[in-house]
């Protein structure tokens, strides 16, 4: 694994070195030593995984409030995705600023997103699977997030919209 790439406030962009030969590959997905940099030795207690079935589909942002945020890494296993993480750190001098990667199933690229940081994508292609590997366990009630749409970002998405939750639709917007 190589850090490529270090975003907004401790976010970042990593590269995955797969083994290959002719019977396929093998990749390490983590290793806490060479992370160190990054979460500080803070364990993966959860892995979750999704699976979203049309191009356009939007999920985020979402975050998990104090005292239960977390750090993620997440990874594009199947697919592609325009993934963005905010800072939703009142502290931070990049608060309300975001940052956007292409996370491609092909290049084996993942990011980095600490705590406090909102998270969402768009599926590029159709058929995209995400695992996610959380420093939390997750807790119903300290879930969040803010709309996909918030006009105080000025994010545009690369699809037009194809699908939604109920839940996302419903979210509030983004407000400095």
């Amino acid at each position: 694994m190589k850090i490529i790439n270090k975003f907004l406030g401790g976010a970042a962009e990593i590269l995955c070195s797969p083994h290959a030969d002719e019977r396929g590959w093998f990749c390490r997905f983590f290793c806490q030593t060479e992370l160190f940099e990054l979460n500080r030795g803070l364990e993966i207690v959860q892995i979750n995984s999704s699976f979203t079935k049309y191009a356009g589909t939007i999920r985020g942002f979402h975050l998990q409030r104090a005292p239960y945020e977390e750090d993620k890494i997440v990874r594009c296993i199947a697919g592609k995705i325009y993934d963005v993480m905010v800072d939703n750190r009142k502290d931070s001098p990049t608060y309300g600023q975001w940052q956007d990667v292409i996370l491609d199933a092909e290049k084996m690229n993942m990011v980095y997103i600490p705590k406090g940081f909102a998270h969402g994508f768009q599926t590029l292609t159709p058929d995209c699977q995400i695992l996610y590997m959380h420093t939390q366990y997750y807790h119903p009630e300290a879930e969040d997030g803010f709309h996909y749409k918030s006009p105080e970002l000025g994010l545009t998405w690369p699809l037009d919209v194809t699908d939604l939750s109920d839940r996302d639709k419903k979210l509030q917007f983004f407000i400095k």
